[in-house]
């Protein structure tokens, strides 16, 4: 009796591994589709972050403001927004954008960056 318990278990677990299968491999898929929008919004941030310090140089050696939004617009990921604000002895540049992949969703990545105008060549001090 003992042989027939075995033969008769081992065809209740036949199926398993193909239920355990059908289950697991979409939460993988979909695992590993959100690890790779993380990166792609991780590199946004990065190109924002780029593109905020590129034009707060530009506009800290006193650019003009087209020259500015141009040199961070080109660091920037397409389709970001630039703005370019002068205080008394500063300048901000702030780079936002939307990451790739979520264009619909209301997210965005934002990164502004802060620098100090440099005097003229030649200014009398």
């Amino acid at each position: 009796m003992r042989g027939c318990e075995r033969k008769w278990r081992r065809g209740a677990d036949r199926g398993f591994v193909t239920a355990e299968t059908a289950v697991v491999l979409p939460v993988l898929a979909v695992f590993a589709m959100g690890l790779v929008w993380a990166l792609l919004v991780v590199a946004a941030q990065i190109q924002c972050v780029d593109a905020a310090r590129t034009g707060a140089r530009a506009a800290a050696r006193q650019d003009p403001a087209d020259a500015v939004v141009e040199a961070a617009r080109e660091a920037a990921p397409r389709g970001a927004q630039v703005t370019v604000e002068r205080e008394a002895d500063r300048v901000r540049v702030v780079v936002v954008a939307a990451p790739p992949l979520l264009q619909g969703l209301p997210f965005e990545v934002r990164e502004e960056a802060v620098a100090a105008v440099e005097g003229t060549a030649g200014a009398a001090t």
